[in-house]
């Protein structure tokens, strides 16, 4: 995660539910959606820009859409055919292009009513572009419904989302860490990442209280979001935050906290190998909007010799809060989902074979009164078992789906030694005693690739109380050379280190660190699907991590020095105050529930990604 990090304490309904629930009012001609309603859905077609897949993907399946009564789901600059007895719900960001391109389809007359909707809020001026062309088509008419949504964010999970996906350069750390960026580019940023939160606050239903940390990107996002929220609440008549758009908020005990962190506080983390099944999967494949997608190959055994190997096919998994497996160990320890995978599989295998059992049983002949009985009692019980047949094809669906997901990182972790670098990662960061010289481990050429080297060097400098001296450093650089590394991300580091002056207070990581423990018996078997034989089966403890501590302090009300400079806002205040006092003195929780923390991020990256814009950054 980059530049700016997000986490709030929020009221009872997900985010997640609050959105779609938007959405499907969006696609119900902003009217609210009736869950059960008997009536035929109005069929319509739904127009999106990139910007407005990203949004709906994650969140409404294409059988949903169906039942909305989407027919036809098209991006706004593809070649589209007219449709001219059809409505046409438009889902787009109010850019100059899409304004062009939806006036050009008002001249050409493609749909029978246009609802535009727009994701974040227009401009006056371009309203008006648009009411000209209507009225140069003599459209006006059918121009039904036009409509500010500020959805400006992805939602991938119940609490956890993203600001940006389509041209996420614009906000990642490298634009707003790169040194040659101009005021003028720092404004686009920051006033990007604004409007993003800024419509997550409207769809939320609740203003926040902002904290963040001084002299930092954060600070600049928090300035501007406080006046963009204050000027909003101002116009009483006209305010995003009144009435039913509270929705569930209302009955929220307080108000959320909205903490802003920058992603400098924490470089260790993203470089970090992981061991959770989600982590790994985002590590390790091809892991983008809540979809993975994998190659496997089709195999050469039936080849004849000399043939050209066959084409790998490609497959496509939606890993989605429907799928009950994946919510349930997406947080486990990689070795306890192979575990539970093949404890499924066992588990499924048992209730196809009591199928086929009970039809057996039901060629019974004879017709004593015993079997006569034993029939009518199996064919109740046959009854049940084809009647939980959807279930049982669709627990299959989740097994198939999983072996082949585990099975692909399962070969990432054996072939790159990944068990052995999240273990000794996790000593560096919590100061543990080191079994082992960081320098053969950058020299085994069996121990992971150079970029899984680079991440392990990277955490060391990063995470060391006392930078190496220049001879070690020179010894360290000439080791990672050797291994095929790119110095260019540890030249960044360096110069971040030096301008943060870190070198005397490095970010700290708790003093908790993993335990292996005996492999496990179950998955080491010759029936397991999985064979981890040679995998360390390391069993997580909690980590304090930086950012953990300064969301706890904050909400806690706790004094620390490493959030006691922190900045305060209150949009509600009506005049703007710079105080850092704390107006209110009550812990952010919700309720007796205890804490509900959302956690956002202006882009989402994995450390492939974040090390390739480290390098970009040290280039000289």
């Amino acid at each position: 995660m980059v530049g700016v990090k997000m986490a709030a304490a929020a009221a009872a309904a997900s985010i997640r539910e609050r959105q779609t629930v938007a959405l499907k009012r969006m696609l119900n001609f902003n009217v609210p959606h009736v869950k059960n309603s008997t009536g035929e859905p109005v069929w319509k077609v739904l127009i999106y820009d990139r910007f407005g897949q990203d949004i709906i993907s994650p969140l409404l399946s294409v059988k949903e859409l169906r039942d909305m009564g989407i027919t036809l789901h098209l991006l706004l600059h593809s070649d589209r055919d007219p449709i001219p007895d059809v409505p046409a719900v438009y889902f787009v960001m109010p850019t100059e292009e899409n304004i062009d391109r939806m006036c050009q389809d008002l001249r050409n007359q493609l749909y029978e009513s246009y609802y535009l909707n727009f994701i974040s809020a227009i401009s006056r001026s371009k309203l008006e572009d648009i009411a000209n062309a209507a009225l140069a088509a003599s459209a006006v008419t059918q121009v039904a419904k036009v409509f500010d949504q500020y959805l400006n964010f992805i939602t991938l999970e119940d609490d956890m989302f993203v600001l940006c996906n389509q041209n996420k350069e614009l906000v990642s750390y490298r634009a707003i860490n790169r040194p040659d960026i101009t005021d003028t580019e720092m404004e686009t940023v920051m006033d990007t990442i604004v409007d993003s939160l800024f419509c997550f606050f409207v769809t939320l239903g609740a203003v926040p209280i902002i904290r963040c940390s001084r002299g930092t990107a954060a600070e600049m996002v928090a300035v501007k979001l406080d006046k963009k929220l204050r000027e909003n609440l101002r116009d009483a008549r006209n305010s995003l935050f009144t009435g039913d758009t509270l929705g569930a908020g209302q009955f929220s005990f307080q108000r959320p906290l909205l903490v802003l962190v920058d992603r400098n506080i924490d470089l260790a983390t993203p470089l970090h190998h992981t061991w959770t099944y989600q982590a790994l999967v985002h590590d390790v494949l091809d892991f983008h909007l809540n979809r993975v997608n994998l190659e496997e190959s089709s195999g050469v055994e039936n080849s004849p010799a000399g043939a050209r190997p066959k084409r790998k096919n490609k497959k496509s998994y939606d890993l989605t809060p429907v799928d009950k497996f994946w919510q349930k160990h997406k947080g486990s320890p990689f070795p306890e989902v192979a575990e539970s995978v093949q404890q499924e599989l066992e588990s499924y295998r048992a209730q196809e074979d009591e199928v086929k059992r009970l039809k057996s049983i039901m060629g019974l002949e004879g017709e004593d009164e015993g079997a006569i009985s034993m029939l009518s009692d199996n064919t109740a019980k046959l009854t049940s078992a084809v009647s939980s047949l959807p279930e049982l094809l669709e627990k299959k669906r989740l097994i198939d789906l999983h072996t082949n997901v585990a099975t692909a990182v399962l070969e990432h972790i054996k072939a790159r030694k990944l068990d052995v670098y999240f273990e000794y990662e996790e000593k560096i960061m919590s100061k543990t005693t080191l079994d082992k010289s960081l320098l053969d481990i950058i020299s085994d050429p069996d121990a992971g690739t150079p970029e899984d080297k680079m991440r392990l060097f990277l955490i060391y400098y990063i995470s060391a109380q006392q930078a190496p001296s220049e001879a070690d450093l020179e010894q360290y650089k000439k080791a990672l050379t050797d291994a095929g590394c790119n110095l260019n991300p540890l030249q960044y580091i360096k110069q971040w280190k030096a301008f943060a002056k870190m070198a005397s207070a490095p970010a700290s990581y708790g003093n908790t660190t993993t335990k292996p423990m005996g492999l496990l018996s179950r998955v080491m078997n010759t029936g397991s699907q999985f064979v981890m034989e040679g995998v360390k089966n390391l069993v997580l403890k909690q980590q304090n991590l930086p950012v953990t501590r300064i969301l706890d302090n904050l909400m806690e009300m706790k004094s620390n020095p490493e959030t006691d400079d922190y900045r305060y806002f209150d949009p509600k205040m009506l005049r703007g105050n710079d105080s850092s006092v704390p107006r209110n003195k009550n812990p952010f929780q919700e309720g007796k529930q205890g804490k509900h923390i959302l956690y956002g991020c202006s882009e989402l990256f994995n450390a492939t990604q974040f090390i390739k814009q480290l390098s970009q950054l040290g280039q000289k």
